[in-house]
């Protein structure tokens, strides 16, 4: 009983802190919150601000207090504290609770989405003190058996306390770590993979194996239906036939070509490669207008706006190219497969280039990639810099890049003085551009020239600005003034604010277009920035953002 209770005691400067952070939690972030989220972020804020709390106590004890003949104040003052604390923190959490709800309805309302109820977050308040509890309680067990451990090791090797203290420290840190990266974090990784590769096998509703040519997973394939994962079936099922095109366009259409290997359709990477190439030429995807090579996110998914946009401008004479290289969703491969994405591109538009280089080069088509989200790291894997793009193909559009893509981090990096880090200027704009939205994309009035390069990124788009170092160090977007759709109330908070953005991430595709990482169609205009078709005009836009809107949910859903 008494060691039950050390575990749950409660440490007044532990639980003060711990509120401060409970509080910072429940601040707008760039994205309205459902209360589960809200719950789990402050949860963890709670128990990291009580730990932080707790080693300060430690410490200013140890080396401030213990020197002073007032300290420890009398047993009467402790018992107030000790009541007292509990009950201040509760009220404030529960005010706070109040305001952090207000300060949801009001982003919800910039966003255009529902906003949350009161109860909704007493639900995420009760949530949040579970799993602070639970995770003080793990750590107090923790340092129970790092204790026990430092006392075996002096009684049986007569080692001084202090050594043996910091040789069960470090005992304990590597055995943690073997645990947590070893067995769970390996382990979960590879249950995930198993449970995807079997959804890998099924098909979307509706995807039918297609009859034509100009498509892969077709009888006259060589990249079998079965075998293109549940994406690629979806891919190569959908897409827009030539009578469609012809009626959105007003004039004849060709038949759109889109290839597509799966990890199943070919024995190893190598022969995947070769297997897109020989799809490319089988179908005539060297005597298209356009060849566009699609670098994936981490299960294949190609975003079907974005296809059906590039159908639509080329009015189908385009072949559009991409390959799958996981099993994983997009938001595990980010933490577990980053490397095989890069890796992944580079194969991809290394292969397609180097057949298409064999071409006659006055009937080459034009080469452009596109890639969204991880597809923009994986495309971003192909090409060292600036140069090597302009070299290799006719331009680029990247969609909702992560801040550790390194191409892009760099030009971010190294933006023309005083553009901000949320739509920022490289190099006057010369070949290489960053937008928010469809007005953005011609704001800058300086020539841009060909092959241009454009980055499309909304401010309030969670995986555009995740990273590991928001848990100690202020972004420059969050010391700028607050553009575009995020939230002017938000404040970087040490900690709390790389939790609030990590939970961003699981909303980040669930607001309406234009917001977080749902960017509808304004990949239409950066596509038309980008590609520059010959004659093109302002009502050609709007007739095409039209026909998009009109096959929303043609190819499956939006993610």
């Amino acid at each position: 009983m008494t060691r039950t209770m050390r575990v749950l005691r409660i440490d007044a400067p532990g639980l003060a802190i711990g509120t401060v952070f409970y509080i910072w939690s429940l601040t707008p972030s760039l994205l309205p919150r459902l209360w589960a989220f809200q719950g789990l972020i402050g949860g963890i804020a709670a128990a990291t601000g009580y730990a932080v709390g707790s080693l300060l106590a430690f410490a200013i004890g140890r080396l401030v207090l213990s020197r002073v003949a007032w300290w420890p104040p009398p047993a009467r003052v402790r018992r107030v504290l000790r009541i007292g604390v509990p009950i201040l923190c509760a009220v404030a959490s529960t005010v706070a609770l109040y305001y952090g709800v207000r300060s949801q309805a009001q982003l919800a309302d910039l966003m255009g989405t529902d906003p949350p109820s009161y109860l909704g977050y007493l639900r995420a308040m009760a949530l949040s003190l579970v799993i602070a509890v639970a995770i003080v309680a793990v750590f107090r067990v923790l340092r129970d058996v790092g204790r026990w451990l430092a006392r075996t090791i002096n009684r049986i090797f007569r080692i001084p306390r202090r050594v043996a203290g910091v040789i069960s420290l470090i005992v304990m840190l590597v055995v943690t770590y073997t645990l947590i990266d070893g067995v769970a974090l390996r382990g979960s990784y590879a249950a995930m993979n198993a449970v995807f590769s079997a959804t890998n096998d099924t098909t979307r509703d509706g995807a039918v194996q297609p009859s034509l040519a100009e498509k892969s997973g077709s009888p006259q394939s060589a990249a079998r239906w079965e075998t293109l994962g549940f994406e690629g079936r979806n891919f190569v099922s959908g897409g827009i036939r030539a009578a469609e095109l012809a009626k959105y366009n007003g004039r004849p259409a060709k038949e759109p070509i889109r290839v597509y290997a799966g990890l199943e359709s070919a024995d190893g990477p190598d022969a995947q490669m070769k297997l897109v190439v020989d799809e490319l030429e089988r179908t005539g995807a060297f005597d298209r207008q356009t060849l566009v090579i699609i670098p994936t996110t981490g299960t294949g998914w190609v975003n079907p706006t974005a296809a059906q946009t590039f159908e639509l401008v080329a009015n189908g004479d385009s072949a559009l190219v991409a390959a799958q290289y996981s099993y994983l969703p997009s938001w595990v491969s980010f933490l577990a497969d980053r490397e095989k994405a890069a890796e992944a591109g580079r194969r991809l538009v290394t292969a397609v280039h180097d057949r298409w280089l064999t071409k006659p080069p006055g009937h080459r088509p034009k080469l452009f990639v596109y890639g969204e989200s991880l597809g923009t790291q994986a495309g971003e894997g192909a090409f060292d810099d600036l140069n090597a793009i302009r070299s290799t193909v006719d331009g680029v559009l990247w969609v909702g890049p992560p801040d550790s893509n390194p191409l892009w981090r760099a030009l971010v990096d190294r933006r023309d003085p005083g553009t901000p880090e949320a739509e920022p200027t490289y190099a006057n704009g010369l070949v290489v551009r960053f937008a928010n939205d469809a007005a953005a994309i011609g704001r800058n009035p300086d020539p841009w020239l060909a092959p241009r390069v454009l980055y499309i990124q909304h401010p309030s788009d969670p995986v555009v600005w995740w990273s590991p170092e928001l848990l100690y160090q202020k972004p420059d977007w969050l010391s700028e003034p607050a553009a575009g759709d995020r939230s002017p109330a938000m404040r970087w908070y040490p900690i709390v604010t790389f939790w609030q953005v990590s939970a961003d991430l699981g909303n980040a595709a669930g607001v309406p277009d234009g917001h977080g990482h749902n960017y509808g169609t304004v990949i239409l205009d950066g596509w038309i920035a980008v590609t520059q078709p010959a004659g093109w005009t302002d009502a050609d836009t709007a007739r095409v953002r039209s026909a998009l809107l009109d096959l929303r949910g043609h190819d499956g859903p939006e993610k």
